[in-house]
């Protein structure tokens, strides 16, 4: 639960610790919008894992590419922003292909770092599915990259996480790399 009012606070504070009067005509409701809007960043949608049998007893990669994403570095509280591409090899159930784009945002909605967003993605799948395998990449400009320190602006870091056959299986680790890097 966000204390919006304690927030705001600390960004007030914030703005007079860097030099600025928050109670300018200009700035007078920063502090609530930043409040606001940090609240919105941070606070996660509840994801419903529908998944249903497996019927058809399909076997092959399921994959999910181009799901945009942002979510803030918890280092330096910078947006990082980029691009998921989930996959998953069936077993007994297959999930609503609509869960894993939300499953990408609800995990993004917390102060992170793209390592653990990408193991985090990768394990909600394992525990809603028992999937014969998994497979997350994400691909994601940092701010933090981009606007400060070493300004390297369009530098792009990728993180995987593959998990049983998508890891073990030679073949379908490079289907999914492949499909992954494909572009219409």
């Amino acid at each position: 639960m966000v204390d919006r009012e304690a927030a705001a606070k600390a960004v007030s504070d914030l703005l007079v610790a860097l030099g600025h009067d928050p109670t300018s005509e200009h700035l007078t409701r920063t502090p609530l919008r930043v409040a606001q809007a940090f609240e919105e960043l941070l606070t996660p949608h509840e994801v419903d894992p529908t998944t249903f049998p497996n019927e058809e007893g399909y076997d092959e990669l399921v994959v999910v590419r181009d799901i945009p994403f942002h979510s803030l570095c918890e280092h330096h509280l910078l947006p990082f922003v980029g691009r998921a591409h989930v996959a998953y090899l069936p077993k007994d159930r297959i999930v609503g292909l609509s869960k894993l784009a939300r499953v990408v945002e609800h995990v993004s909605r917390s102060l992170q770092v793209q390592e653990r967003m990408t193991q985090q993605i990768a394990a909600w799948l394992e525990e809603q599915l028992s999937p014969r395998g998994v497979g997350v990449v994400l691909e994601a400009e940092h701010m933090c990259m981009r606007l400060r320190g070493v300004k390297a602006p369009g530098t792009m870091t990728v993180t995987s996480a593959l998990r049983g056959g998508v890891r073990d299986d030679a073949r379908t680790r490079g289907e999914f790399l492949d499909l992954v890097r494909s572009r219409p």
